[in-house]
């Protein structure tokens, strides 16, 4: 267990909010010559804690809320180092050996600017959403990516040659995000994107900070973090989640998407009953589907792992969660909701294998076990919170 569990830890902290903070030292240095290197970025991957190293190749990061980390050093020139950490009282001392980066031969396609502009805006659709948030959020450097649109498998994919720098206006965080891949499959709806994220406050006057709070509050009240929270400390009835499980198979009445989506493009200009016939198909429901009404125990679905503070959540393939604090505001034509259940905002988390593994932050560590639909799949970068992110009225 221990051997695969490591394979996923990823980029995310364990919170212990009792525990004192902790402090992580250390030194920057080319592995062949040991000669220190300065101006490295060294942060903690989807936190808030930062630096870069100085002429002699140190680091402190202090203030460091315990638990486990991704710790990610970045220069150019050189291959990423990354470490998992467990911060303690005791201070953590780290030495990071960097290695000349060999080569990376990937696409790169010119295109002309209108042809680039319409990939970019797609991405922004698709990378910060369309929330009134994602509308108070700016790409400082959207040059630094490269973006390729493959039109005819219907999917947009990207990357960035550095950091992309995000002020997001809506939360109060510079967000500086190293896309290491970016794919939006426009065909069966999914984004997908992996990358190291680091989250430093924008300065602003006290009246924004208190607006800035109060959002980053309300968007994690009722959030997948939320709910995970919840479910490590057993206390997911009281912070107003029910969980049911979906049973669900494909809609024999209703094509694969693919075969839909080709008919439509065909029929498009040359036979309008055609065409009405297969849009039609394309606005049944996908499945056929049935939830059962008793709701689940935390007992039923969670269970420990040999790792303090990780732990492992199983269901039959879908997990029906309702938070009963908030209203459903927006409508979702492939989620199935019975005509007799109050409308409550609802997420189903799609499981792949037989676990996924997440810490007691609330974070999934291994994010390809898992799939969001309903409301927590409208969160895109703009609603995003840093993992060591705790809501003001909990912090005691």
């Amino acid at each position: 267990m221990r051997s695969l569990l490591m394979l996923f830890m990823g980029f995310f902290l364990v919170v212990n909010c009792q525990a004192q903070n902790g402090t992580i030292t250390g030194k920057v240095t080319v592995k062949s010559s040991h000669a220190p290197l300065a101006k490295a970025s060294v942060f903690l991957s989807n936190a808030t804690f930062g630096t870069v190293t100085g002429e002699d190749g140190s680091f402190t990061l202090s203030g460091v809320r315990p638990g486990q980390y991704e710790l990610v050093v970045t220069t150019v020139g050189y291959e990423d180092y990354m470490q998992t950490i467990l911060v303690g009282a005791k201070p953590v001392t780290v030495e990071a050996e960097m290695v000349p980066k060999v080569t990376e031969l990937r696409e790169v396609v010119i295109t002309s600017g209108g042809s680039w502009k319409r990939n970019y805006d797609n991405f922004v659709h698709d990378f910060l959403g369309t929330s009134e948030d994602a509308k108070k959020c700016r790409i400082l450097n959207p040059k630094d990516l490269n973006l390729l649109n493959h039109k005819t498998k219907r999917y947009l994919e990207g990357y960035s040659y550095d950091f992309l720098d995000i002020d997001n206006y809506a939360l109060g965080y510079k967000v500086k995000i190293l896309l290491k891949s970016f794919k939006t499959d426009y065909l069966n709806h999914i984004i997908s994107w992996t990358g190291k994220v680091l989250y430093q406050e924008l300065p602003g006057t006290a009246e924004q900070k208190k607006k800035w709070a109060a959002r980053r509050e309300e968007l994690y009240y009722g959030s997948a973090m939320h709910f995970y929270r919840s479910l490590a400390t057993n206390t997911m009835d009281k912070d107003g989640f029910v969980i049911r499980i979906l049973q669900r198979k494909p809609n024999r009445k209703r094509p694969e998407e693919e075969v839909i989506q080709q008919k439509i493009d065909k029929f498009r200009m040359t036979n309008r009953d055609s065409l009405n016939y297969w849009v039609g198909l394309s606005e049944l429901s996908k499945y056929d589907e049935n939830l059962i009404r008793q709701p689940l125990k935390v007992e039923d679905v969670l269970h420990k792992t040999e790792d303090p503070g990780v732990f492992a959540i199983a269901f039959p393939k879908y997990l029906y969660v309702v938070y009963t604090r908030r209203r459903e505001t927006v409508y979702f034509k492939d989620l199935f909701r019975p005509l007799d259940m109050e409308n409550f905002e609802t997420s189903i988390i799609n499981l792949y294998g037989n676990y996924a593994f997440f810490d007691t932050n609330g974070i999934v560590l291994s994010p390809d076990s898992t799939m969001l639909e309903g409301a927590w799949s409208l969160s895109k970068v703009a609603e995003m919170l840093p993992v060591d992110y705790v809501p003001a009225d909990t912090k005691n």
